[in-house]
């Protein structure tokens, strides 16, 4: 049953100041997270703190325009809900489960509250699974765990949402699981090119897409992240399916809380952070969580302010993640897409236990190989490349052609790069970069492994002449898609 207003317990406002409004209740104090509608229902607030007997603060979760003191305030009685259900499959909701895609509201739903523990230690599950994606540097250098919670860091216009972009179209198309996508302060203009691409690529109907806009108050934009939540544990623990939890932007629900921190009066933690900032984030982050039901997985975009990894809010997620995806600027300037740094993504799955001998061996060669290579570039910048002795060049050889190799065309951005996009399984990426190491392509132009899927690719693109050429530290001549996408994104504040 949604929220309805209770008529048995009215207040009125007392004041209002920007989204924080006190009210008095002459009968009954409504608990903490309480919903409240004022103003016929138009005005929905939640209330966070009981400031005596008789008054309680609360947030507004949507605009207070027109809101006045001893305007009458109705206690609905219980918590914001979410709609969970089969019905909610293909559609798009905003924090309070109402429909955002012009269609009809579904009627097969229950409403449940966003406020839910985190699963027991003891309905957790102690197994540890890769969970593949296809994306050739992902599943060699930082593999996702099935149940887990992965980060995308970086800073704007590098290629985070593409990535997620990619992720889903990979996931939904190849895994039989459910999607559940959470926009927190995204732009519109990309929740509707989501809407439309899902939709074109035919995965819509096993996903669900809840949305709290930047333009819309920071209450909306702070409890959008656990309505998606609410949703997306219905499919683990009723229907027992493996659920792929996708949030963009983790920093823009930690920036929500700070705005709402700012309004209630509290002190400011480091740099401007609000003081409760690991409690919030642990309260979401908890309960995404592999059980015996069935498995959350989370792949959460992270905006890094200022590219600066040791800012609270990154570091803050970092402790909850089981994988991190760090995005550098460096290699996107040179037309390395995916951008994934290679040396500062990281998995805690990248043990010879749960990967494999072979896998972990490969991986840390791979990056021994490519440490190396920065640590030579100072050298190669001064004196050139043949001022290094052999087995320096052929590390220097090494290193760029798995740099290359590790590049992949996505499908998510065909229409901007023309170059059809590649799943590569987790083999097909091993062997590549098991024969690179070994010299077998050190024959073959850079270009040859730019842009490819699986290594054979680069035989074929040998033999005919036709390549996609990067060879150097300077853009594609044909435009990546995340340069399109940087082009629009450059003020992600």
């Amino acid at each position: 049953m949604k929220n309805e207003p209770s008529p048995s317990n009215v207040g009125a406002v007392v004041s209002v100041r920007g989204s924080v409004v006190d009210i008095q209740f002459a009968a009954r104090l409504p608990p903490i997270y309480s919903l409240l509608h004022a103003d016929g229902g138009t005005i929905a607030i939640e209330v966070l703190a009981q400031l005596d007997a008789h008054r309680v603060r609360g947030i507004a979760l949507t605009p207070t325009q027109g809101l006045a003191r001893g305007v009458a305030v109705q206690d609905t009685g219980g918590p914001l809900l979410a709609p969970v259900g089969k019905g909610i499959l293909s559609r798009m909701f905003d924090v309070f489960g109402n429909v955002i895609d012009r269609q009809a509201a579904p009627t097969d739903v229950q409403w449940r509250t966003i406020h839910r523990a985190p699963p027991t230690l003891s309905q957790r599950s102690t197994q540890s699974e890769i969970f593949e994606t296809g994306i050739k540097v992902i599943d060699v250098l930082a593999p996702l765990e099935r149940g887990g919670k992965a980060g995308l860091f970086g800073g704007a216009g590098v290629g985070k949402t593409v990535l997620l972009t990619e992720m889903i179209h990979n996931m939904v198309g190849h895994h039989q699981g459910v999607s559940v996508f959470c926009g927190i302060g995204e732009r519109c203009r990309e929740g509707e090119e989501l809407y439309r691409d899902m939709m074109a690529a035919g995965v819509l109907p096993g996903m669900v897409m809840v949305f709290g806009q930047m333009n819309e108050p920071p209450g909306s934009r702070f409890r959008v992240g656990l309505a998606a939540l609410t949703m997306a544990e219905y499919f683990r623990d009723d229907e027992h399916r493996d659920v792929l939890l996708l949030i963009d932007n983790i920093f823009r629900f930690i920036q929500a809380g700070m705005e709402m921190s700012g309004l209630m009066g509290q002190m400011p933690s480091r740099l401007g952070y609000q003081p409760t900032l690991g409690t919030e984030l642990s309260r979401l982050e908890e309960r995404i969580a592999n059980t015996e039901a069935g498995a959350i997985t989370s792949i959460q975009a992270v905006y890094v302010p200022a590219d600066d990894l040791t800012d609270p809010a990154a570091v803050h997620t970092f402790s909850h993640l089981s994988a991190s995806i760090v995005l550098s600027r460096r290699r996107a300037s040179e037309g390395l897409y995916p951008a994934v740094d290679l040396l500062q993504s990281s998995s805690k799955m990248a043990t010879p236990g749960i990967v494999g001998e072979r896998h972990y061996l490969l991986a840390q060669e791979i990056r021994r190989t490519l440490a190396q290579y920065e640590d030579l570039k100072d050298i190669i910048a001064m004196l050139g490349l043949e001022q290094l002795a052999p087995e320096d060049r052929a590390v220097v050889a090494r290193a760029r052609r798995l740099e290359r190799f590790l590049t992949q065309p996505f499908f998510a951005t065909e229409q901007f790069s023309g170059i059809q996009g590649k799943l590569v399984s987790l083999q097909d990426s091993l062997d590549g970069c098991e024969r690179i190491l070994r010299d077998e392509f050190k024959d073959y132009p850079e270009s040859a492994l730019y842009m490819i899927g699986a290594i054979d690719e680069a035989r074929t693109r040998a033999k005919t002449g036709r390549s996609v050429a990067t060879s150097g530290p300077q853009p594609a001549p044909k435009p990546s898609p995340e340069v399109h996408h940087a082009a629009t994104d450059t003020h992600e504040s």
